[in-house]
């Protein structure tokens, strides 16, 4: 048998006489909740929340959102609305029929996907990689005029103009998933939708519309004039269908037995580390939900 040499109380067997210092529940779920931070919040007596924007000419941010199934890539129908001749297009059976003409293309690094001078014969919708739009520099060389990436598209004007053609050549930067829509499918779904058909020729024959830098209508102004100068009439335009929002509330009940209440309460009050952490989850579920 081992002697046993020590000279005193073993701190393992010690711990079991000490009081622990504990911390209070802890919750990975909670972040850093950004979004509540930053949003302004306002009161809302009804229960639908309208955001009322000036007149826009233009999508809110240009970009288009894909959904994939395995290799299969999907344009979101809702989203053609981004392109600017579909601009207010609201018939969603029909930019559904639309999203189902677009056919799917692979392109390699490098991989010239159109060329200057060529008839622009289809849309192109970016859903992975990037491109570059190249054309003649300054000094007759080849220079880079932009750069594609995800959600961005090219060729639009082939939705309104039959004789555009490409300014410039289009190549793919790095492996590209692409989205296109040929001239042929796009005038064969106008001929059965005279929803479309109308919307399309209302924007053909639309006069150019002053816009600001952010794509809003222009509000006319004069500045710095001397003399009797004739100042421009002006108003500001609003946008007629502006978006709402259906209100929801997040909520639950929390339950604490006045046992356990009453009984564990110290050295930390239960209630109150119930309370907290629900309200925690709460304002969880709040930011998912915005």
């Amino acid at each position: 048998m081992p002697t046993d040499n020590r000279l005193s109380l073993s701190t393992r067997a010690a711990r079991n006489l000490a009081t622990t210092t504990k911390t209070p529940p802890q919750m990975q779920e909670i972040t850093s909740r950004h979004l509540l931070r930053v949003l302004p919040w306002v009161e809302a007596v009804g229960g639908a929340y309208r955001v009322n924007r000036r007149l826009t000419y233009q999508m809110a941010d240009g970009r288009l959102t894909f959904v994939s199934t395995g290799a299969d890539v999907r344009v979101i129908s809702a989203e053609l609305c981004e392109l600017p001749a579909l601009r207010g297009f609201a018939d969603a059976d029909v930019l559904a029929a639309m999203a189902d003409l677009f056919t799917q293309r692979e392109y390699e690094a490098g991989q010239v996907i159109e060329r200057a001078g060529t008839p622009m014969d289809e849309v192109l919708l970016l859903a992975h990689g990037k491109i570059d739009r190249l054309g003649e520099g300054e000094y007759g060389n080849e220079t880079r005029l932009g750069v594609l990436a995800d959600g961005e598209y090219i060729g639009e004007h082939m939705l309104v103009n039959a004789d555009a053609r490409w300014e410039w050549t289009v190549k793919a930067v790095t492996a590209c998933t692409v989205l296109a829509l040929g001239r042929e499918e796009f005038e064969r779904l106008l001929t059965l939708s005279d929803g479309l058909r109308e919307h399309v020729q209302a924007y053909r024959e639309d006069p150019d519309r002053p816009v600001n830098r952010f794509g809003e209508a222009e509000i006319a102004l004069a500045a710095g004039h001397v003399g009797e100068a004739t100042l421009p009439g002006t108003f500001v335009d609003y946008e007629l269908g502006p978006r709402e929002y259906e209100l929801s509330v997040a909520q639950t009940i929390l339950r604490v037995h006045s046992r356990v209440a009453d009984l564990y309460n110290e050295p930390m009050n239960q209630t109150e580390q119930q309370l907290r952490l629900t309200i925690e989850a709460l304002r969880e579920r709040q930011e998912h939900e915005l």
